[in-house]
């Protein structure tokens, strides 16, 4: 059962850094598109980075540019988010989602349809 689990979420004043975690089991990321999203309340659902399957290439929301960085590491079976110079805004649930084959950002654009397995979500909370 290919599953997805998110950790490292939390509560972090604004300025401050967290680093998110993606563990993938029941399958291998090697061949699979990584996005991250968030879901504020009463907001819909947006992507905040995606990597691609192939080349790594990657995509951003304008609005976590140079703040956000996303990897991954095959050999852990894992992906990352470092958050940097997090803001209020970045209040949210984060997900982590993969899909077969995928390139960054139609996954980040369109994170709908078949095809992608979605974590559970880790709360992220930036706040004095």
């Amino acid at each position: 059962q290919p599953q997805l689990v998110e950790s490292g979420g939390g509560l972090v004043q604004p300025g401050g850094s967290l680093r998110l975690s993606c563990a993938a089991s029941g399958f291998t990321l090697d061949y699979y598109a990584i996005g991250w999203f968030r879901q504020a309340p009463g907001k819909e659902r947006e992507g905040v980075s995606c990597i691609s399957s192939s080349d790594d290439s990657t995509y951003y929301a304008n609005s976590v540019k140079g703040r956000f960085t996303i990897s991954r590491d095959n050999a852990k079976n894992t992906a990352y988010l470092q958050m940097n110079s997090l803001k209020p805004e970045d209040t949210a649930v984060y997900y982590c989602a993969v899909r077969f084959g995928a390139t960054a950002q139609p996954m980040c654009i369109e994170p709908y349809g078949p095809g992608f397995t979605w974590g559970q979500g880790t709360q992220v909370t930036v706040s004095s």
